[in-house]
């Protein structure tokens, strides 16, 4: 497994013109750049030699490689919650199926599954990868089983404009030991396929809801306040904001009791403060529970136990 940058925007037109992959991951060592490398490579499928990392003696095309894409799973199906700071590592799973010539495991193929938002994997705006290649395994001789992540840095990598849906692309690069730092590279003889839209994931904003029932112990009849707030991560700041204007139902378990009923619906304020009261009657639990949005994930406060006497 090799260590290699975690994410950079991209900014050209072309696909993988902006997925940063070490040099040491390419064939060969040196100082050649592989991002210019990548753009080298899809100047070539383009059939252009203007853009950065391609020679005016590089020579050919590369050749399309047997290789499909299947069986794609980004963190299980589910949605990806990611907070104002700390790492967030999404699992992905899939298949390769490959012509008898193509070998995974060789040093100089480089693969990948990468996450992606914008129109295509041609055009993207961002794109997220992981801090390793991916695992494979061979099942039989032209299926191989492959699992990763990629792994997130929302401190770095995201602006709260990518709370939403997210792409799955692949690629695999077959360099037949030809060298991508050459000033010369024969493109015929490296072999290329991506495939796009693959699966499709939810990057959402982590959110946090408090409770607090008051006074406690409380006598039997008496009003309860019970307060909390709804907040969620704020990726433009690296802090946790306060969500406005959202539906948040107070339920409340009774002690000795496993499940909660609903009391009422509140709506959090600007701040995303929650206020309410209730009529305390027996010893139990108060709770907020938010049901989540498109950009923020469902939560349920820890239970506030209430002594009534």
């Amino acid at each position: 497994m090799r260590t290699r940058a975690t994410v950079v925007a991209v900014v050209g037109a072309m696909a993988l013109s902006a997925v940063a992959v070490p040099a040491a991951q390419a064939a060969g060592s040196g100082s050649h750049h592989p991002v210019d490398t990548l753009k080298a490579l899809h100047a070539a499928l383009a059939g252009k030699r203007a853009l950065a990392g391609a020679s005016p003696a590089d020579s050919g095309v590369p050749y399309p490689l047997d290789v499909t894409f299947g069986s794609v799973k980004v963190n299980k199906g589910l949605p990806v919650a990611a907070g104002a700071g700390g790492r967030v590592s999404v699992p992905v799973t899939f298949k390769i199926t490959h012509g008898a010539g193509v070998n995974l495991g060789a040093e100089d193929v480089q693969l990948d599954l990468v996450l992606y938002r914008g129109a295509s994997f041609a055009n993207p705006v961002k794109t997220l990868i992981g801090d390793y290649a991916p695992a494979c395994t061979d099942t039989t001789a032209t299926v191989a089983s492959c699992s990763g992540t990629v792994d997130i840095d929302p401190a770095v990598q995201l602006d709260n404009v990518d709370a939403t849906d997210w792409k799955a692309a692949g690629y695999v690069i077959d360099w037949n030991d030809v060298d991508p730092r050459s000033d010369d590279v024969d493109w015929t003889k490296v072999g290329y396929t991506e495939s796009d839209a693959l699966a499709t994931v939810k990057l959402q904003r982590s959110s946090r809801l408090t409770v607090d029932a008051a006074p406690e112990p409380v006598k039997k009849g008496k009003t309860l306040t019970v307060t909390g707030k709804l907040a969620r991560a704020n990726w433009d700041t690296g802090l946790y904001g306060g969500v406005a204007a959202q539906p948040v139902k107070l339920q409340f378990r009774k002690k000795g009791s496993s499940a909660y009923s609903t009391v009422k619906t509140v709506k959090s304020s600007s701040t995303g403060g929650l206020r309410t009261t209730v009529t305390a009657s027996v010893d139990g639990y108060y709770r907020f529970t938010f049901a989540g949005n498109p950009t923020v994930p469902a939560v349920n406060a820890a239970g506030d136990f209430v002594d009534v006497r």
